[in-house]
C-alpha cells in the first residue's frame, strides 16, 4: 500500500525506520543539532553547546541553516485550558480529489483551526474548542460535508493526559543522531486540572504577554528577520515569566517535507496509525512499548474513549511494520505485531512528507489574536 488508507495486515507496507538515499545528506553536526534543538525547551545555550560536543561556531552555522531552509520553525503555544479551551479536535481524512480544494479553503478559514496539512491522500487539521459539543458538530459538519473518505475525528479533553505528544519530533531524531536520551520527549497538549475560572486567573498583563509571544514568529518574520532569532534569548520578564509558569511554552516544530536524510537514512513518509484499544489494552502501556522496545517514536499520539490515533515518521521503499531491522540499527520488537497485541480494526494511511501542503502551520495566533 503506497499513498493509501486501509486495514493494517499482511498486506499492509510501510516501515517506521529509515531508508538508505542518494539524495543530499545532513552532515553528522546538522543532525545533532537539529536533535538538541527539538529538545531544547529546556536548555541553556550552554547547555545543548555541552550536549553536542561541537565547536561554537559550527553550532551557530548548522543553527541558522536548520531554520534558513526550513527544517525547523519556533512557535510559542499557549497552554489551551488556561485560556478557556476544554477540548480539540484531531480530524483525519482521505480527500475526494474533486473537493480537496473547498476542503482545503473551509478547514483554512476556521478560525479555531491552528494545523492543517492537505496531500492527495490525507488531510489532518486541528481544531480547538471552548465547548466539548463543538467537537460533535465538527465530526457532524464533516460528514455531512462528504469532502473525503475513511473519517476520523478524535476529540481530546484537554483536561486529561490524552494527548502525550503532540508534534514533538525529538525522540525520532535523538534515535537518528545517537544522542543519550531526550531532554523534554514527549511533550504533549492539555493535561493538567481545570484551573480556577475561564481564564485560569490570568491577569490582564499576563494574558498581553502570552498573545504577545504567539504573535512573535509572525512578527519576526514581517520584519525580515532569521527564524532563529525567535527563540527565548533577549524576552522581556514578563514574557519570561510566562514561559517559567508554562501558561505558554516554546516549542521548536520540524517540517519532515523538507529535512534531507541524514547518513544514508531518512524519515521520508508520514504514517498515520487509526484503531480500537483492545479490552485489556491502556494507551500509555503502548506507547511505552513502542518508544522502548520497538524504538518507534510517534511526533502525535492521542486517544478518546477507547480509540487511538497515532502520527510517526516512516521510510519508503515498501518495508512492512515490523520488518527485519536495517543493518544500522539493531534488533527491535517488530511493530505490526505489538500494534495488533493492543489495537483492532486498525486502519493505516501513508503518504510521502514531500506530498503534503501546509496550509496553516501552528497558528495559535488564531486562538489568541491581539485585542483591538
Amino acid at each position: 500500500m503506497h499513498g493509501a488508507r486501509s486495514p493494517i495486515g499482511r498486506h499492509a507496507r510501510v516501515s517506521l525506520a529509515y531508508p538508505e538515499s542518494a539524495l543530499r545528506t545532513l552532515t553528522e553536526a546538522e543532525g545533532r543539532v537539529i536533535a538538541v534543538l527539538l529538545g531544547a525547551r529546556a536548555t541553556s545555550e550552554r547547555e545543548r553547546l555541552r550536549r553536542l560536543d561541537v565547536p561554537r561556531s559550527t553550532y551557530h552555522a548548522a543553527r541558522r541553516r536548520a531554520y534558513a531552509e526550513g527544517w525547523l520553525r519556533d512557535r510559542y503555544v499557549p497552554d489551551p485550558t488556561r485560556f478557556g479551551f476544554r477540548a480539540v479536535s484531531l480530524a483525519l481524512l482521505r480527500p475526494f480529489a474533486d473537493r480537496a480544494a473547498e476542503l482545503a479553503e473551509r478547514w483554512s478559514q476556521t478560525p479555531t483551526n491552528v494545523l492543517t496539512w492537505l496531500s492527495p491522500q490525507a488531510a489532518l487539521g486541528v481544531f480547538f474548542h471552548r465547548d466539548p459539543r463543538e467537537a460533535a458538530g465538527l465530526e457532524r459538519e464533516l460528514t455531512a460535508g462528504r469532502w473525503g473518505s475513511g473519517l476520523t475525528v478524535l476529540p481530546v479533553d484537554l483536561h486529561a493526559p490524552d494527548l502525550p505528544v503532540y508534534f514533538d519530533y525529538e525522540g525520532l531524531w535523538t534515535h537518528l543522531a545517537g544522542l543519550a536520551g531526550t531532554l523534554t520527549y514527549p511533550n504533549g497538549l492539555g493535561g493538567a486540572p481545570s484551573p480556577e475560572g475561564a481564564d485560569g486567573g490570568l491577569g490582564r498583563h499576563a494574558r498581553w504577554a502570552v498573545t504577545e509571544l504567539v504573535q512573535r514568529p509572525f512578527a519576526v518574520e514581517a520584519a525580515g528577520r532569521g527564524g532563529h532569532l525567535v527563540g527565548p534569548l533577549g524576552l522581556p520578564f514578563s514574557q519570561l515569566r510566562q514561559l517559567r509558569e508554562g501558561v505558554v511554552g516554546h516549542r521548536v516544530f520540524l517540517d519532515p517535507s523538507r529535512v534531507p536524510p541524514y547518513q544514508g537514512r531518512s524519515a521520508d513518509v508520514v504514517v498515520f496509525v487509526v484503531g480500537n484499544l483492545r479490552s485489556h489494552a491502556r494507551p500509555e502501556s503502548l506507547f511505552a512499548t513502542l518508544t522502548r522496545e520497538c524504538r518507534v517514536y510517534p511526533f502525535l499520539y492521542a486517544s478518546h474513549e477507547g480509540r487511538l490515533l497515532l502520527g510517526a515518521l516512516g521510510r519508503g521503499g515498501g518495508g512492512a511494520i515490523g520488518g527485519a531491522p536495517t543493518t544500522v540499527e539493531p534488533a527491535r520488537r517488530p511493530v505490526l505485531p505489538t500494534l495488533q497485541q493492543h489495537l483492532e480494526g486498525i486502519e493505516v494511511t501513508q503518504e510521502p512528507a514531500a506530498q503534503f501542503r501546509t496550509l496553516v502551520d501552528h497558528r495559535y495566533d488564531r486562538i489568541l489574536p491581539r485585542a483591538p
